[in-house]
Order: C-alpha cells, then structure tokens, then sequence
C-alpha cells in the first residue's frame, strides 16, 4: 500500500464522528493491507511506531519538526513558526508549504517508481525511515532526524506530509480509541464483531494491537486465542467498581479478601533473569526490570529503588507483580500524599529525587512466576503464591490481607484505613481470576467522604475550556468543560463544567497542558451540546470530588432515548471542583465510564431534581 492511500483514509477518519462509520472506514482501510504491513498499519493508525508500552517512540519538539519542514519546502524556520501559531497544526503548516516544494530525495529507500516514472512512498518504506528516526542517538541525533524528516516530507504529496508530521509529534488528531481499531480488525477480518471481545481478550493480555492484527491476518482467529501473558508486555490492569457500604458489600459478595487502598502509581513490575547470551561464560540480559503504569507506559527509568529492589526481594526467575507505589515513611507509617508522589514522575534528576522521596511499592498480587501465567489462578492461589515470592523487609512490601464476611469488622477496616490517611479499602472475592482490562464486581472499592459528598471521586476528562474573566482572563481559562467515558461509543460525553477548586497555579498548568493538543472544531469522538471557548483533545485527566450527581438537559452523559422517542435527560455533577491532575497514571479510556457513573447516581438513594 502506498503512504498516500493510507493517508487518504486517514483524512476521512479525521472527518468523520460516527463511530459506526469510523468502523467501516477502518474496516475498508484494513481489507486493503497485506499480511507484511497490517502490524505497520495499526501502529500508524495509532499514531505510533510500536506499541504503547515500548520505549520505542519518536518524540520530536515543535522546533525540531519546523526545521524540517523548513530545508524541505525552501523557507525559513521563523517562517513555519508563524504559520503553526496561527494554524496551531504543524500537519496544516507542511500541507500549506507543500505547493513551494520542488526538491528531489537523496535516499532510495523512500520512493519506488511506477511505470511511468513517479516516484511513490509505500508504507512499509515510510514506516522504515520514522524507525530510523526513533533509533538515532549519540552526537548529532537533532541534525539527522531533521535531515530523515526532510527526506520524507520531499516525497509526500499535500495528505501525506501532513500525517508525516504530525506523527513524529505524537498528535495523529484520528479520534479513533483502541476499541474502535478492534472493532475494524473483526470487520475486516471475520466479517462481523461476533468474535470482537476474543480479540479484546488478547489485547488485556498482551496490550498490543499490531501483533493482535498481524497474527489474526497471518494465523487466524485461533491463533489471536492463544496468545499468552509474556514477561516484558504489560497486561491491562483489572480495575474497581464501586459500592457505597460495608453492609452493601458484604451482602453482594459474602466472604471477601480485603487490602487497604493506596494512592499511588499503579506500578506492573516485570522481572526476567532468564540469560540470552549464547553461552554461560558470556551471559547478558540477566536480571531484567521493567516496570509500565497503568495506562501502559513504560516508567522504568523513573524508579531506580524499585528495580533493586526486585532483583533482590523477588524469589523467582521470571515475575509479573501488580503493585501501588507511594511515597511512605516507614517508621512512622505515613503514607504521603498523591501529589507528593507524583513529584517522582521525571526524565532528569532521577537519582536525587530518589533519595529525597523514596517509594515503596506496595505488591497485591502476581499475575506470572517462573514461565506460568497465574491470571487464571483463584485469588487464594494467587496470594500464597505471592507471599512465598516476596522476601520482606524492603522496598517491595506485601499487601496485608484479611478475610472478612462481617459488614461491621469491614467497617473497621475501612475506618482503619482512612486513620492512616489512606482512601479506603479493595475488598476482592476469594475465588475470582484476573480478569485483565476488566472492571467488575469482583473487586469493589471502599471509600469514605464528608456528608454532602459522593462516596467516590470521579475522573473526568477535559474536553475544553470556557475564557475567564477578571483576574482569570490572564490564565486563559474561567471554566472546564469535562466529559466521561462512554465504553460502548468509545466516546467522551460532557458531564460538568468546572470553575472551582483550581489555584491560580493549577489554572495556569491546565494552560500549558493543553496548549498542543488545542483543536479548531469538536474532536471527532466528543459529544456534547456546550460549545467551549477552546476545545482541546481529550486526553488530560483530571480527579473530580462533587456533592451529588443529577439528571441535566444540557448534558450528554448518559442521554437515551425513550420507548415513546423521547430523549431523556443526561448526568451531571452538582458542585463539582477539582482534586488533582491524573494525567500521570490515567489515560483518557481509564476515566470513569457512564455505566459507572450512572451506578453511582443509582447508589445515592434517592432522587434528585433535573438542573436547568
């Protein structure tokens, strides 16, 4: 396939906001590939060159990308700047400056040529050079990315280049989620999404959909079935629901196992000792470590203290540990705030930071030992296992454990818990397996707020911003617009807007973090009916506390229609503000879906009047 038919259905993806119709054209866009480039395809399609977790990414700076675009299209620097601060899309800009272009590329791997003579760009050999791209490092890594892009963008026609851009950016702008490239697969493939939720099942267990994609054109269905927990992917992390009592809990789930909740990074610790090298004499790769937070990043380089501390506390060869790292004092038993914590999420000043704000990681399950996935393990099994792999007395600290069926021996857990600063409890059932990317009542969290307030915070995700006034007017923003997740639209659907609980700090960070992902019209998998000053894409996360959740014409959370055709009021939430930045352990998709929410709204007991 060529670069430039991948980029036409990539324009009609970015034009579209019917998900059904994002399926279709993933669908078409699919039965197009061969088996050699499918795996290529879906990266790209994701806006990327690998899968999430991998370190394997690309990651040029605006200035970086402009430089290119500039020794490639004849202008200058200063030039592309001004455009892309007017445009705000540095894909706009190299579709703009195209036209000024009439240089040749020096590098054969890039273009093939017709019968007639044109020089083409297939996909498989873009792909090679923004590879080649991610891999150059040492002295002068700036100068030879920018020459790589340069040559690129000489070839593109007006589509291509502004894909070729904006990828190296990170910033695809498709507004397609993961379920939807599942969805197109099993269309593509299997001529319906009968089988769809077989290649979700894979995806929870390897979290990469490139080889989900490339396996089931190659091998089939049955081959997608068989893939395996591997030490070095992540698996999606089984998330909570949510109940509001002890009573409530006990009376759904009987006799339970209870840990206290922490709030920390959600840490996926992989470790693998298995030697590589040829022989014994001259082994390598001993001892790897590798760590990915809950939304897949691969956080390794951040926790050095972690790393050693599992290389000397994990009696195994090969490990999966699920854990909750936080900064804590051990001898007097203080858990340190979320905020505290997340001064630890860094790329320079590591080892110092390390040393002024140790963590420790609270292990609460194993998901792998020794060759052997322990996924489809009771929990009993699992936690026993558990406590023979861990050696105590260090950085890695095993969850205490209780078994409890008594609502009021819970309720003094639950107050234990909230003593010590925590949130509250997990309370899991006994027998339950792990169900990877599920969330289910297999496990349940318990929380506790002041009156007037809901049993549980929310993640919201923002969806834009309304201009402020007075002293706000200098940050830029005087209200959020934020949304949920809708799971089966692979939506974002507003829920509230947001002026309160914000310092004037955190409304100028709310600034500088959304200034690159700043959007001309509604992104494509938006729904809602409050147009913003600034629509931004959907990918900040951000913890909301409020005091109840209502029913409200003006929100699309939840909207349905009716058995008569009518449509029937959206949720909302009442006194909202702000309790922290999430972006750090949340992806968009990990916010709190409307299912969710609409059982939390059911939990309230009682009814509560439609907002005008």
């Amino acid at each position: 396939m060529t670069f430039s038919k991948l980029s036409e259905y990539f324009e009609k993806l970015e034009a579209t906001s019917s998900r059904l119709a994002l399926i279709d054209i993933l669908s078409e866009l699919f039965k197009h590939c061969s088996n050699k480039e499918i795996e290529q395809v879906v990266y790209l399609t994701q806006g990327r060159i690998a899968p999430f977790f991998s370190s394997f990414e690309i990651g040029m700076a605006d200035k970086t990308v402009a430089q290119a675009i500039a020794l490639a299209y004849g202008v200058t620097k200063d030039e592309v700047l001004k455009l892309y601060q007017k445009k705000g899309d540095m894909g706009l800009v190299a579709e703009q400056l195209i036209d000024r272009h009439s240089g040749e590329c020096s590098d054969s791997r890039i273009s093939k040529k017709t019968d007639s003579g044109q020089a083409i760009m297939t996909v498989l050999s873009v792909f090679e050079i923004m590879t080649e791209i991610a891999k150059t490092s040492g002295e002068g890594t700036v100068e030879k990315r920018i020459t790589l892009l340069c040559q690129l963008l000489q070839k593109a026609d007006e589509k291509s280049a502004k894909f070729i851009v904006r990828i190296p950016l990170g910033n695809l702008r498709l507004g397609i989620g993961d379920p939807t490239i599942l969805d197109g697969l099993a269309m593509a493939k299997l001529g319906n999404k009968s089988k769809r939720k077989l290649l979700e099942g894979a995806y929870n267990r390897t979290s990469d959909l490139g080889l989900i994609a490339k396996t089931l054109f190659e091998h089939g269905i049955g081959a997608v079935e068989h893939l395996k927990v591997a030490v070095g992917k992540p698996i999606r992390s089984e998330l909570c629901e949510r109940l509001p009592t002890p009573e409530k809990a006990i009376e759904k789930m009987g006799t339970v196992d209870v840990q206290y909740k922490y709030d920390g990074f959600r840490v996926q610790i992989h470790l693998d000792r298995r030697p590589t090298g040829l022989n014994a004499q001259n082994l390598v790769g001993q001892d790897e470590v590798k760590m990915f937070s809950r939304n897949l990043e691969n956080m390794t380089h951040m926790f050095p203290e972690l790393i050693e501390a599992t290389r000397v506390q994990v009696k195994a060869k090969t490990a999966i540990l699920d854990t909750e790292a936080l900064a804590y004092n051990v001898e007097s038993e203080e858990f340190l705030p979320f905020q505290e914590t997340t001064k630890r999420r860094r790329k320079h000043g590591i080892e110092e930071m390390a040393k002024k704000l140790p963590l420790k990681a609270f292990v609460f399950d194993i998901l792998y030992k020794n060759g052997e996935s322990l996924i489809d393990n009771p929990l009993e099994e699992r936690i026993k296992i558990l406590k023979e792999t861990i050696r105590e007395d260090g950085v890695l600290i095993p969850s205490k454990n209780y078994t409890v069926s008594d609502p009021k021996k819970l309720g003094l857990l639950l107050e234990d818990a909230i003593s010590k600063g925590l949130e509250g409890v997990v309370i899991k059932r006994l027998d339950s397996l792990y169900e990877a990317g599920g969330r289910n009542f297999n496990w349940v969290k318990l929380k506790r707020h002041s009156a007037g307030e809901l049993q549980d915070t929310i993640d919201c995700v923002i969806l834009g911003y309304i201009s402020g006034k007075g002293k706000r007017t200098a940050f830029g923003a005087g209200a959020l617009l934020v949304g949920v997740y809708d799971k089966k639209k692979d939506m974002f659907v507003s829920v509230s807007k947001i002026g309160t609980g914000l310092s004037d700090e955190e409304w100028r960070e709310i600034k500088v973090k959304s200034e690159k992902l700043k959007v001309k019209s509604k992104p494509a998998r938006v729904c809602s009916l409050i147009e913003p000053t600034q629509w931004v894409e959907p990918k900040i996360v951000i913890e909301v506390l409020a005091d109840e959740i209502t029913r409200s014409p003006i929100h699309t959370a939840g909207v349905s229609v009716s058995s008569t055709g009518e449509k029937e009021s959206g949720y909302a939430l009442r006194f909202p503000r702000l309790v922290s930045f999430r972006t750090s352990d949340r992806r968009a998709e990990d916010a709190t879906t409307v299912e969710e929410l609409i059982k939390m709204y059911q939990q309230q007991g009682k009814k509560y009047r439609v907002l005008a």
